[in-house]
Parts: structure tokens; C-alpha cells; sequence
């Protein structure tokens, strides 16, 4: 089976490309400033998308395990589950990398914001006066621009959902489609073997017959058939090669 056939390499493309995706947006993650919307809008996404890949590969590993239990059948041999085992356990690396690093991030972000709370609940004699900083028509086009961020980090989200949903379905159809495929060759080999189970006995009835015939025919019998079954030999030979 060539590898453009081969379900493992059709879903390891899928993963692949969610792989890749996850680090651009991780490398986004890492230079937005923490503690804003984007950031937590993106570390929420970066989570969710870490654990959709975690699952596509345990289900990779399944596959695997079930081909090792006999490669012959399915066309492989040690090295290729070797080096399937070698990409899945590298993949599951990568994504635990980022997300290792971006559960610390938004532990830090936690931290972070409890300071802030905390400093709310002081008296207003205690607090920053900022309010010297901002102008009326600031605040409005700062809340303007942040609401327009939101809504294009949301559409951002929703696409990439909607795309991270279209690539589970596809590797739930190559799933169900290996499924179908194992169960038609058990059915096919079952059958192989019914066919050699009838086709064994209905040897055994022959030679016992023969072996009857054999014995009440005695030595001139014998020979007498073994003359008849030559001359039944080469007439059969002249047909089928000579005419």
C-alpha cells in the first residue's frame, strides 16, 4: 500500500497541519502583552486545541498497536512501526511543550490578576489616580478598539473551531473506514476457512474410497486401473494440447 493509501500518513497530515497551526499561535500567544483579552481569548483556544490534538494521537497510537499485533497483514514491517511510534511519541512531546507553557503563562496571568483585585478593594485615597491621564473621547475609542478586537478574535476562534471540527470528522471516517475493512477480510478469511474445512474433507472421502477400491481390486485390479488411468491421461492430453 503506497503511502497516499495508507490512513496512517492521511491522518498524520491532518495532525501534522494542526500541529503547525498550534505553534503559529503559540508564537502569537508569546508576543501579545499578558493580561489583555487577546491574550486569554488565545490561551483558552491554545488549550482547547492541545487537547484535540492529544486525542488524534492516542487514537494514532491505537491504530498502531493494532497493526504491530501482525504487520505482515497489513503490509508493514518493525522499522515502519518503529518509526510511527518515533513520530507520535514527537508529536505528543511538541504539544506538551506548549502547553506546559502556556498553562504557566496563565498561571502567572492569575497571579496577576488577584493583584488587581486586591488593589480595587482599597480605599480610593490609596488608589492610582488616572483618571488625569484619559480624556471622555479616549476611554470611548480605547473601549471602541477593544470591542472590535473581541469580535475579531471571536470570528478568528470560530473558524478555527470550525476547521478543527471538519479534520475530526475526516479522521473519524478513515477511522470507520479501516473498521469496515477489517471486518470484510474477517469475513473473508472466515469463509477461506469454511471453503478449506470442506475442501479437506472431501479429500479424505476420496482416498478412503480409493484406498476401498485399491484393496478389493488386489494386485491385477491395481494394476489394471493405474493402465486405464494413463490411457485416460493421454487422451486428455492430446485434447486439451493438440485440437
Amino acid at each position: 500500500m503506497s503511502k497516499a493509501q495508507d490512513p496512517f500518513y492521511i491522518v498524520k497530515e491532518e495532525i501534522q497541519d494542526s500541529i503547525d497551526k498550534l505553534q503559529a499561535s503559540f508564537h502569537q500567544w508569546e508576543r501579545v502583552p499578558p493580561g489583555t483579552g487577546e491574550q486569554v481569548h488565545l490561551t483558552k483556544d491554545l488549550l482547547a486545541n492541545c487537547e484535540s490534538i492529544e486525542w488524534q494521537v492516542d487514537e494514532l497510537d491505537k491504530a498502531i498497536s493494532v497493526a504491530a499485533r501482525d504487520p505482515s497483514w497489513y503490509g508493514i514491517n518493525e522499522v515502519e512501526l518503529e518509526s510511527r511510534r518515533r513520530w507520535t511519541t514527537d508529536a505528543r512531546i511538541q504539544v506538551a511543550d506548549v502547553k506546559k507553557a502556556v498553562g504557566a503563562g496563565k498561571e502567572n496571568d492569575n497571579s496577576a490578576s488577584a493583584i488587581r483585585r486586591e488593589l480595587m478593594r482599597l480605599p480610593n485615597s490609596q488608589q492610582p489616580d488616572v483618571s488625569n491621564h484619559y480624556s471622555a473621547k479616549d476611554n470611548d475609542d480605547f473601549i471602541a478598539s477593544e470591542s472590535d478586537r473581541q469580535m475579531l478574535l471571536i470570528k478568528q476562534q470560530d473558524e478555527e473551531l470550525d476547521e478543527l471540527s471538519a479534520s475530526v470528522q475526516r479522521i473519524g471516517g478513515v477511522g470507520l473506514t479501516i473498521h469496515e475493512e477489517l471486518i470484510a477480510q474477517e469475513k473473508i478469511l472466515d469463509e477461506l476457512g469454511n471453503e478449506m474445512d470442506s475442501t479437506k474433507n472431501r479429500l479424505d472421502f476420496v482416498q478412503k474410497k480409493m484406498a476401498m477400491v485399491m484393496k478389493k481390486a488386489g494386485a491385477k485390479g491395481q494394476i489394471m486401473i493405474i493402465i486405464f488411468l494413463l490411457v485416460l491421461f493421454i487422451i486428455l492430453f492430446i485434447l486439451v494440447f493438440f485440437t
